[in-house]
This record gives C-alpha cells, sequence and structure tokens, in this order.
C-alpha cells in the first residue's frame, strides 16, 4: 500500500533530507491555577526524525501521557516550542489543528471503540478522513485487520472482542491512513508476547515503507529492543536519551 501523504520509500535510516517530524524546545507544562499548580514536564527538549521508532519510557506520573498529548495537539502549550512536520502547533488556529490532527495517527490507553461499530467499520471512519478510493479503502482495512491477526472478526463488534482483539483494532484504525506521525500510549498493555510482536512489526514497516516518525510511550521492557531510541522521564525531566542496548 502506498501512503496517501505521498512519501517515497526510505530506508530504516531516519530520514534527515527534510525537517524532524517532532521538535520540542524549552517546553514546560503544569497543571492547575495559583497555589494549587502544579509542574509536570521541565525543559524538555527533544527531536525525532522522520522514519524514526523513539520509545519513551519511564516510571507512572512523569509526565509521559501529557508529553505525548502536547505533541499531538490535544492540550495547548504554556511554555515553549512544538514544531510537528515543521508546523508550529502553538500558533495554528483551532481549524488547521483540526486538520492536522487529520494527519496523525493516535493509539490512546484506553481503545475508544464505538460499540456499535464493527471493527471493519471502525477502521473504514478513519480511512473516510482521506482521499481514496472505496477499492483502496477496503483493501487497505481487509490487509491490515489480517496483518493483525483479526481476518476473522472483520465485522465483530467491540463486545464480541476480547481486550486484545479491541487494542489491535484500535491500532489498525490509527496507521491505516500511514500517517505522517504515530502517537501510541501503551498500545502493547493489553497484548500478549505474540500479538505485541506482531503490532511492533507493523509499526516498523511503516517507518520503513513509507518514512512515519513513530512516537510511543510505554513501560513495557518487551518492546525497548524493537526502538531506535529509548527515553527516559522522570519526574517530569528527560534523563537519558539513547540506543537500546548503549
Amino acid at each position: 500500500m502506498s501512503g496517501e501523504a505521498g512519501f517515497e520509500a526510505v530506508p530504516t535510516a531516519a530520514r534527515t533530507d527534510v525537517a524532524p517530524a517532532v521538535v520540542v524546545e524549552r517546553l514546560h507544562y503544569a497543571f492547575g491555577e495559583g497555589e494549587a499548580r502544579k509542574g509536570v514536564l521541565f525543559d524538555i527538549w527533544l527531536s525525532v526524525a522522520r522514519g524514526e521508532f523513539v520509545i519513551v519510557t519511564g516510571p507512572s506520573g512523569s509526565g509521559k501521557t501529557t508529553l505525548l498529548s502536547l505533541i499531538g495537539a490535544l492540550r495547548s502549550p504554556q511554555e515553549g516550542t512544538l514544531r510537528i512536520m515543521g508546523r508550529d502547533i502553538g500558533q495554528l488556529p483551532r481549524r488547521e489543528l483540526e486538520d492536522f490532527r487529520q494527519q496523525l495517527g493516535f493509539i490512546f490507553q484506553l481503545h475508544n471503540l464505538f460499540p456499535a461499530l464493527t471493527a471493519y467499520q471502525s477502521i473504514q471512519m478513519s480511512l473516510d478522513l482521506h482521499d481514496l478510493s472505496l477499492e483502496e479503502k477496503d483493501a487497505r482495512i481487509v490487509a491490515i485487520l489480517e496483518t493483525l491477526g483479526l481476518a476473522e472478526h472483520l465485522h465483530y463488534k467491540p463486545a464480541k472482542l476480547s481486550g486484545g482483539q479491541r487494542q489491535r483494532v484500535a491500532i489498525a484504525r490509527a496507521i491505516v491512513h500511514e500517517p505522517k506521525l504515530v502517537l501510541a500510549d501503551e498500545p502493547t498493555a493489553a497484548l500478549d508476547e505474540d500479538n505485541s510482536k506482531i503490532v511492533l512489526e507493523r509499526f516498523r514497516d511503516l517507518v520503513r515503507r513509507t518514512g512515519t516518525a513513530v512516537l510511543m510511550v510505554t513501560q513495557d521492557a518487551r518492546v525497548f529492543e524493537s526502538a531506535d531510541r529509548l527515553i527516559q522521564l522522570v519526574d517530569g525531566r528527560i534523563t537519558s536519551d539513547q540506543r537500546p542496548g548503549d
């Protein structure tokens, strides 16, 4: 499948000839106001190249999900700069932000599937936001569900799927349109080892084939070796940024 965003195939190595997928500079973020204000992120500097698979890990409460939501424009930055695909998202009007989010793939800790929609329909709804023929949409939906081990569950609604199956449908929904950037929050937490490997293979394939950048937040040590870089976030600060095994 070729990406509707028009990316050419790229090698496994991260792209260096275009603007990074993510650039975060001097980012600070806090919840609350006045005396109740509590800092969550402190002086974050981060760059993710296109065609790079980066994992952010760290203890619960360290600010990982908050960082992901800021990069995905689900929260507004308070201090610092966020440039995603070369655009300063802190400066985008609301309508442009909505269009911008459609270029991304979001995977949340909760699958957020609509109870009334089948697996096929959930993924189709994602593709309906993009200019593809009905034949291309059908081919993509069937192919991605097959690769995620859900070929026989195309027409199952969430109530008839296990927790791991629902999560795989949510993953398929997030990546089927071959987004420029995938933001994943604990995508393998509900999956056994075999299905975790299948999902990671899909991420790696997307990175290699389309130049997609993947930024994953997880505490699942089983997946660390799959990343190009492993970033530790502790108490709202980046404490290390290295290649797994270094």
